[in-house]
């Protein structure tokens, strides 16, 4: 019988393992939301008003903005519909879907609100309340299918019954002990991150970038990494600019480090830099994965130093990024796509910099291991 710190984490591992399961399903549709917005907003710019894209009724910026909003629209309820189903399976996809749609409707969360006497709710609960009520959801309604029924009844289950009993049994729930609450929180954060100036803006890109290296793909970096995904459903891009450059920067550095000194690192890793350049650009961040598992008292300092300065100097002037995911394929999405690249290259020569000067030659440290 394992003992309860093995239950424990076997129970964080499983809770991940859900969270993720909707986060690589909404993907797409953030995806296609934030892309197709960013190329309505670029037809706009140069056919018309950026401003008035949403009024110019008719206009190629116009129709393209509606996919985007459908994307963006649709993403976090999938996210919840698909934490839902890792949980349930198929009986929870539908309740997940349907009420963390629910939860996003601000006009109805606002007259639950009126029923308890509170204020607010209006701004919907944001992606925080559709990951909440995935759990809640998916946990539900694996309760109801592990029911005993009659045998005429079990057909029924997954496609009436589960659906059905967990939405109503959990209408309630979600309107007035998650919608309303984390809603109110989601409209703080809002108005918080979008009146970020200065000395802020360069802290909280600091810790996104700093989180995005830290583990370079794990945990703490797909924190980050939704977080600012979800984002951008509320229309604010700053904190993707940072993620994906503090995301973009631990290959490019590592590889910058070992090319011009491979003498400080094992013969075999200078293949590995070759790939860990292309591998940086597109954004995926396991490319640093070969020089942290090789010596991570030395790598995760300063690639995590590279990606904190990178994301702060990214946030702290303004940058944005509607997609959020593409590396340099999307660099031209961003608000400003040179200062976007500055980053990057800063981000990545402070990361090589700092291993250049801390990492003695291969030779030495295996003379003295």
């Amino acid at each position: 019988m394992p003992d309860l710190s093995t239950a424990y984490r076997n129970y964080l591992t499983s809770i991940k393992d859900d969270l993720m399961t909707g986060v690589s399903h909404m993907i797409p549709f953030v995806t296609i939301g934030g892309i197709f917005l960013a190329l309505g907003y670029a037809s706009a710019s140069v056919f018309g008003d950026v401003r008035t894209v949403f009024d110019a009724t008719g206009t190629l910026g116009w129709f393209l903005a509606q996919v985007g909003n459908a994307g963006l629209m649709l993403m976090v309820p999938v996210l919840g519909a698909y934490i839902s189903y890792a949980i349930a399976d198929r009986p929870g996809l539908a309740p997940g879907f349907v009420l963390s749609y629910l939860i996003q409707q601000g006009d109805v969360l606002k007259e639950a609100g009126k029923i308890i006497g509170i204020q607010g709710g209006a701004a919907g609960a944001g992606y925080l309340g559709a990951l909440v009520a995935g759990l809640i959801t998916g946990y539900v309604a694996r309760w109801f299918k592990q029911r005993d029924v009659p045998e005429f009844i079990e057909p029924m289950m997954p496609v009436l019954i589960i659906p059905v009993a967990t939405t109503l049994v959990l209408l309630p729930v979600m309107l007035f002990v998650v919608g309303i609450p984390v809603s109110i929180l989601n409209a703080a954060l809002t108005t918080w991150l979008r009146g970020m100036q200065g000395g802020q803006a360069f802290i909280v890109g600091a810790i996104l970038g700093g989180m995005m290296a830290f583990d370079m793909g794990g945990p703490i970096n797909k924190v980050a990494y939704v977080f600012a995904t979800g984002l951008i459903s509320e229309q604010i891009y700053a904190p993707m600019a940072a993620v994906m450059i503090g995301g973009m920067t631990p290959p490019l550095g590592m590889a910058i480090a070992n090319l011009v000194a491979p003498e400080k690192y094992e013969a075999s890793m200078y293949e590995n830099a070759k790939s860990a350049l292309p591998l940086g650009l597109c954004f995926i961040t396991e490319g640093a994965i070969p020089y942290g598992a090789s010596d991570p008292g030395r790598v995760i300092p300063g690639i995590v130093a590279g990606s904190a300065i990178a994301g702060a100097v990214a946030m702290g002037l303004g940058v944005t990024m509607p997609a959020p995911h593409g590396g340099i394929f999307v660099i031209p999405l961003s608000n400003k796509p040179f200062v976007f690249l500055g980053c990057i290259v800063l981000g990545a020569l402070v990361t090589g910099i700092i291993e250049y000067v801390i990492t003695p030659a291969y030779d030495e440290r295996v003379g003295s291991a």
